[in-house]
């Protein structure tokens, strides 16, 4: 508990720090220094003679000065507002006439005042400006000093005549460090130290031996003792246990070389060359690790899709680019410690270049190839998730840099030949890194929760790549040849933000806006809930009402919500009044449907003439109201379908509400009888039916109706008032059951429609006799039409067959 009580006062402590420290005054700068500063930058740009180191220094000093006058006009000084606002309560300065001399005296006072902490930042702002145009000048000298740096062409290591020179200079380092060595040991002084210092020389080595051998074996236990402590999450288990496989012998092998350089036997390049050998050894190992990570033969941890047969060999291939990576590591430290020539650096970086582009060239051929349909030619775009894009897009371009890398290197560009290789092997290493963090990722979340990411619907790994992408991005420009100010330069310019009129806005604004506006948009959701559940049930109001009251409560507040956010950000949206005003007419144009949806959605929310859970009709589609939104409502139909209707359709068409305010409803069943039955026993029937209804309300009773004299039936009609309008469908089934049933016992018919044919030309219909059929050899008659058989006739035959046989007479 003391300790708790300690860190919450140190915490306490630094919060109230921080907080005075805040809103304190900002102390006076020292311009005098800045100014000193600033004039050397300038003779430095003006000359471009200084070195590169140099200006680097030089930009680092601008760039703090920078900060330092952007934070003092993000701060500003708070008695400025104050200040501005006494001025303003004075009004303005009279057009006419003269004011008192007490407020023209207090309103020169307050001017001198603002004009007196205003001067300070207006100070500031030049300054910034003046340091941000310096710095960037000097970015400009850099990066143009690069780039002829690296389109340099030097000498061209296939020429024979250039062998002979890198092989002096190699086997003369060799001499030189075998020198040092024998040096140092017929040096007595140096081997009465080495001989004193053997005891403790030799256990540090046996114990760095000790790591390097039974590293394997205690990191089996581990992994074997933390899985049987978990049933779940074993991924992550393996995961560190494989990473201390590998931080433990590079561990071991550096206490190692601590050991042999601590006993003198080696000289100054000896030892410079001997610790270069830890990160040779950690690049190896960790790529090692990182391909067996990536082509295992473990069809639930790979997450690049390829055959059983490609990762083995991808990962053949991503350990040969290991070796060479360190070979080059170990070239480039000996050439910066030994001095080598930028011959003997061509000719002895060719070969290495060249194994680099043939395996590049080789590992890409393999991912290219990656996919869930490897070997189909009908693998289609669409077909590929992203990682499997990102990944034949990656071999792409590896391929590429495997081909023009050597070729570069042959014709004499060395700079630009590694500019391209050995980033593009770190690019390979990264983008192995990624996946291996994603696939972390799902096994962390399959500790902690117990089940399978891949088989939830989680938003869990687009965040984490999208967190990972954004996270890799400036170790990519870094991989590339960006230099550190640079990402600086980046940020410094996030940081600044934009300047809108004479507002500038800043991240700090947005992050200000956006938790404020989260917080309101919270404590409206809160409030939402509680008028919901707890107040609004107690009270009077109808579903509908209650409805309008929390919906408006929304609006309300998280209009508000965004009001207090932009005041709270410090936003001065004046400078965007012309702006708004010319988009307002655009946008009115173009959005006025939406406008008008919403305005119409107000109105509905205050008049209620609908509310949730009417039964109501508009443009001829009828349903239930399940939803009203700003721009439109929800009708579910008697299908279960839903249909979206604007609300502005429920503003300006008519909408039938059958059940506003309760849900009484009237039903009107029509009933045909025969002729020549008794009317008065019919409508005794179908009163007594009505009556026995029990959805049928008595008051009013239901009352039937006798309609007329139709022309097939007797039309009746019973008018009934029904206490739920929603049953209407299985009432009128009901009654329609009974009106049969009785109406059957009694006798009574049901007419149904009867039609009368007639036929003009009955004779038509008879078949003719054979004897009676004029031949071919006769005289045609003198009138076809008396023979033939007329049109109208075909057609009353065709309706004579048609029609059923109970209606001919």
């Amino acid at each position: 508990m003391t300790r708790a009580a300690a860190l919450i006062r140190t915490v306490f402590l630094c919060v109230l720090l921080s907080a005075t420290a805040l809103f304190a005054q900002n102390e006076p700068i020292d311009f005098g220094e800045w100014d000193e500063v600033a004039q050397r930058a300038e003779q430095a740009v003006e000359s471009a003679s200084a070195s590169t180191e140099a200006l680097e220094v030089l930009r680092s000093d601008l760039a703090s000065y920078r900060d330092l006058w952007l934070n003092i006009q993000a701060n500003g000084d708070p008695r400025l507002q104050t200040l501005q606002s006494q001025l303003d309560a004075l009004g303005p300065v009279p057009e006419q006439g003269e004011e008192p001399a007490e407020i023209s005296q207090r309103r020169e006072q307050l001017t001198q005042q603002i004009d007196s902490l205003q001067a300070p930042l207006l100070r500031a702002e030049e300054a910034f400006t003046r340091a941000d145009g310096l710095v960037a000048e000097i970015d400009n000298i850099i990066r143009s000093r690069q780039t002829d740096a690296l389109l340099q062409r030097g000498p061209e290591p296939l020429d024979p005549r250039l062998w002979a020179v890198a092989y002096q200079e190699l086997t003369g380092t060799v001499s030189e460090v075998a020198e040092e060595v024998r040096a140092n040991w017929q040096n007595e002084v140096r081997r009465t130290e080495f001989i004193n210092d053997l005891p403790a020389t030799l256990v540090t080595m046996a114990i760095a031996l000790l790591l390097l051998f039974r590293t394997p074996a205690w990191t089996t236990r581990l992994g074997l003792w933390l899985r049987s402590k978990t049933r779940r999450g074993t991924g992550v288990w393996t995961t560190l246990v494989s990473l201390l496989r590998v931080a433990l012998p590079v561990g071991a092998f550096f206490i190692a070389v601590q050991a042999v350089d601590v006993s003198g036997v080696l000289g100054p390049l000896g030892s410079q060359i001997s610790f270069l050998l830890p990160p040779i050894l950690l690049v190896v190992l960790f790529t090692r690790w990182l391909a067996a990570e990536r082509f295992t033969l473990d069809e639930t941890r790979h997450n690049v899709a390829l055959a059983p047969e490609r990762r083995k060999e991808a990962r053949y291939y991503a350990n040969a680019l290991a070796w060479l990576l360190a070979l080059s590591m170990l070239v480039g430290g000996v050439e910066e410690f030994a001095g080598w020539s930028e011959t003997t650096l061509a000719v002895l970086s060719l070969p290495i270049h060249v194994l680099c582009g043939l395996v590049l060239f080789r590992l890409g051929q393999i991912m290219r190839k990656a996919g869930p349909l490897e070997g189909d030619d009908q693998t289609t775009p669409d077909s590929l998730n992203f990682v499997t894009r990102v990944t034949r897009l990656v071999a792409q371009g590896a391929m590429v840099i495997g081909v023009v890398g050597p070729v570069l290197s042959a014709i004499g560009y060395l700079n630009v030949a590694e500019a391209m290789i050995f980033p593009a092997i770190l690019t390979l290493g990264l983008f192995g890194i990624l996946l291996t963090l994603q696939t972390f990722v799902r096994d962390v979340y399959h500790l902690i929760t117990g089940k399978d990411l891949e088989t939830t619907e989680s938003l869990v790994p687009v965040i984490s790549g999208i967190i990972l992408i954004i996270g890799a991005l400036p170790l990519l420009a870094l991989i590339w040849g960006a230099r550190l100010s640079d990402l600086t330069e980046l940020w410094s310019t996030f940081r600044a933000g934009f300047s809108i009129g004479e507002t500038r806005i800043s991240p700090t604004d947005f992050l200000t806006f956006a938790l404020v506006f989260a917080i309101g948009f919270a404590a409206t959701r809160l409030l939402q809930g509680g008028l919901r559940g707890s107040v609004l049930p107690k009270t009077r109001l109808d579903k509908g009402g209650q409805t309008a009251i929390v919906s408006g409560t929304g609006y309300l507040g998280i209009f508000l919500s965004a009001i207090v956010a932009i005041t709270a950000a410090g936003i001065d949206l004046s400078a965007l009044a012309i702006v708004f005003g010319a988009l307002s007419v655009g946008i009115g144009f173009g959005l006025q449907n939406i406008v008008q949806n919403f305005v119409s959605g107000i109105i509905l929310l205050i008049e209620r003439p609908i509310a949730e859970g009417d039964w109501i009709e508009v443009n001829g589609q009828q349903g239930f109201v399940r939803d009203i939104s700003v721009r439109s409502t929800r009708i579910e139909t008697f299908d279960r379908t839903d249909v979206i209707v604007p609300n502005a359709d429920f503003v300006s068409n008519t909408v039938t509400n059958y059940t506003r305010g309760n849900v009484v409803g009237r039903l009107v069943l029509p009933v045909g009888v025969a002729y020549g039955s008794d009317t008065r026993k019919v409508e005794e029937i179908l009163y007594k039916i009505a009556r026995d209804q029990d959805m049928v309300m008595m008051n009013p009773p239901p009352f039937v109706h006798f309609a007329g004299f139709g022309a097939d039936s007797l039309d009746f009609d019973i008018r009934m008032i029904l206490r739920d309008i929603t049953s209407i469908i299985a009432v009128r089934t009901e009654m329609n059951h009974l009106i049969y049933e009785a109406f059957k016992k009694e006798g009574i018919e049901i007419p149904f429609a009867q039609r009368d044919v007639w036929l003009r030309n009955p004779e038509a219909l008879r078949p003719q006799d054979p004897a009676s059929t004029p031949s071919d050899d006769s005289e045609p008659q003198e009138n076809a039409e008396d023979t033939a058989p007329p049109k109208d006739a075909a057609r009353a035959y065709r309706d004579a067959s048609d029609a059923p046989e109970e209606d001919s007479t």
